[in-house]
């Protein structure tokens, strides 16, 4: 989950990875408000400072993490929970909000749901 935010923010510390001007969002993601309700193919939308794109709206996307709260302290690349019922879903979809697709934004799923806008996105380890 951690690993999904730092692409997702590409470096900024905003709401969304192109800054805090909610208006600029269908620039950059399918949400509620611009997707007729359903998906649409990758790279229709701005990508963010990186080149990664639909990293707001479109599909949510599974993380590895299980939800859990967030620790109390700062940490770099945090671990999720270790055992949990639920894991993370985070960009938003869309079917979802202005607010639910920010960089921040965390949803939480069973393993074993589906749907229309839930993905996953593929990632090259870097070796280490």
């Amino acid at each position: 989950e951690a690993e999904w935010e730092y692409a997702c923010r590409a470096g900024t510390t905003k709401a969304y990875n192109f800054g805090n001007n909610v208006s600029q969002l269908g620039k950059y993601a399918w949400y509620e408000d611009n997707s007729g309700n359903t998906t649409h193919a990758v790279g229709a939308k701005l990508p963010n400072a990186w080149g990664l794109y639909d990293m707001h709206g479109n599909v949510l996307e599974w993380c590895f993490d299980w939800y859990g709260e967030y620790p109390p302290t700062a940490v770099v690349n945090p671990l999720g929970a270790l055992r949990g019922q639920v894991r993370v879903l985070r960009g938003g979809s869309f079917a979802d909000l202005e607010s639910q697709c920010r960089s921040r934004a965390r949803d939480r799923w069973t393993p074993i749901s589906r749907s229309d806008n839930v993905g996953f996105r593929i990632v090259l380890g870097y070796p280490l």
